[in-house]
């Protein structure tokens, strides 16, 4: 096969040489793709009614947009979409895995970056070498390693107490302003946007190492994560908003963690819509019960999705999302948005 020539005996060098490049939404514009794809059918027409979607809510002046992160689009070239999503206020807040946010944005914004490799080397030889692989992209471990303990760092600097994620990122997002390497990471914009970032599973990630770091250094007064008064917060921005939307990549932890503040806002004894848009892009399988946390109409029977406005697609997110997100980008609905600045709530 073509594709494994050239895979043996590579220095670290020859591995990390061709850095993978996030694609800008603002450089081209779908919106007749999007439009001929209507015409299709299969996951063209669904990418369509979910572009369409993904407009009503943003043109939607009641609508808070929940944007929820899970799997490594942000490694493969998409990290620029949300920052951009965020910086042209399509999303009023963010719920993601610790890698999305910590491992790969926080890892670029300090200078570092991932790499296009092949999902056909040898993994024994990447392990000598100290690279990461994620399918067909690398990952300097080194670079990692000093990642987590820049976050051990951070924590050492802050008042030993208990902090959301959210909190935590937001200091991460004060220590980007002063000390980022490459400007305009996510954590940055949505820090001066005043665009929450929650990970409700933070310790899964380089953040976890860092964190498990810094208590080992400070076993007495230390600072810890509080995961029960975050999913309290992110339900205090479900009970602020008059309508919602969910525009999902990926699922998991995230997405069921936004969607379970219908429920918690039920028992805390709030009245509250279920959410009224939701978008996920996914390639989960729905026959063990699972995909990626439930089908949308699924969750529906749960009280936390409406039907009226959802739309599932299976296809892989760095091949559908650009389209979608340059369509949203085009249309424009996102200049007659008001910003909620939900992060001002919790000061």
């Amino acid at each position: 096969m073509s594709n494994k020539k050239n895979l043996g005996h590579n220095s670290k060098k020859d591995f990390l040489s061709n850095p993978v490049e996030h694609i800008d939404i603002t450089s081209f514009d779908s919106r007749k793709i999007i439009s001929s794809m209507k015409k299709m059918s299969f996951v063209s027409r669904e990418t369509a009614n979910a572009a369409d979607i993904i407009n009503e809510m943003i043109n939607d002046k009641n609508c808070t947009i929940f944007l929820t992160l899970a799997g490594s689009t942000s490694a493969a070239g998409c990290m620029h979409i949300y920052r951009d999503m965020v910086k042209y206020n399509m999303v009023d807040a963010i719920v993601a895995t610790g890698a999305s946010i910590i491992d790969m944005d926080f890892f670029e914004a300090l200078g570092f970056k991932h790499y296009q490799g092949s999902q056909f080397q040898d993994d024994t030889e990447l392990r000598k070498n100290y690279i990461d692989r994620i399918y067909d992209t690398y990952i300097d471990e080194d670079e990692l390693q000093m990642c987590d303990k820049i976050i051990c760092e951070i924590a050492d600097s802050l008042e030993p107490k208990s902090y959301t994620s959210r909190e935590f990122i937001k200091e991460i997002g004060k220590y980007l302003k002063k000390n980022a390497k490459k400007k305009n990471s996510l954590i940055e914009t949505a820090y001066d946007s005043d665009v929450p970032i929650f990970c409700p599973a933070f310790t899964d990630s380089s953040a976890g190492f860092g964190l498990v770091m810094h208590q080992e250094k400070n076993p007495k007064k230390h600072i810890t994560i509080d995961s029960v008064r975050e999913f309290r917060e992110l339900t205090e921005i479900k009970i602020k908003s008059k309508g919602s939307g969910l525009i999902m990549i990926g699922g998991g932890v995230p997405k069921n963690f936004i969607q379970d503040t219908v429920i918690c806002a039920e028992l805390l004894g709030k009245e509250v819509d279920m959410h009224k848009y939701a978008v996920q892009i996914t390639v989960a399988d729905s026959r063990d019960g699972a995909c990626s946390s439930s089908t949308l109409k699924e969750a529906s029977s749960w009280g936390k999705v409406d039907t009226t406005k959802e739309q599932m697609v299976f296809a892989e997110a760095t091949t559908v999302l650009p389209l979608i997100a340059s369509n949203a980008y085009h249309t424009g609905n996102w200049k007659n948005r008001n910003s909620k600045k939900f992060s001002k709530i919790f000061e």
